[in-house]
């Protein structure tokens, strides 16, 4: 049986470029923050990390009927970013929270450095099963 190694990346390569895009629709809310009439964006990682899951194998397999049924994971690598709510929008009309945009680039900071971390261990252990751990 051949090893499909993108297969066993593809999970953490997708989530590292719905990250960065969303770091990206964060920064522009930030750069816009005085922006009279700007409506801030978000990207919900959660949905798009299951809208980029649908229609693939993400490698898991019911081995007993007791197991949960999973359907697969596969799709675009890009997410759909979508006007945020305000809490207190101001009078001008912009909806940027600079706090809120702080937290979320935080959030999405340990999600992207937690999916490098994985990737590492992915690959180390690769290398060391190809060298023999030398």
């Amino acid at each position: 049986m051949a090893l499909d190694i993108y297969k066993n990346l593809d999970l953490h390569a997708r989530s590292l470029s719905i990250a960065n895009q969303r770091l990206e629709v964060l920064a522009d809310n930030i750069a816009n923050a005085d922006t009279p009439g700007y409506k801030a964006r978000d990207i919900d990682f959660r949905t798009a990390m299951q809208s980029a899951g649908e229609g693939g194998d993400l490698g898991l397999r019911a081995t007993s009927n007791r197991h949960v049924q999973v359907n697969g994971a596969a799709g675009p690598n890009t997410a759909t970013p979508m006007y945020r709510v305000p809490d207190q929008p101001s009078l001008d009309g912009n909806t940027v929270d600079s706090q809120r945009e702080n937290a979320a680039i935080a959030e999405t900071s340990v999600r992207y450095q937690a999916s490098l971390t994985f990737l590492s261990a992915q690959i180390r252990g690769l290398r060391d099963a190809i060298t023999g751990g030398r």
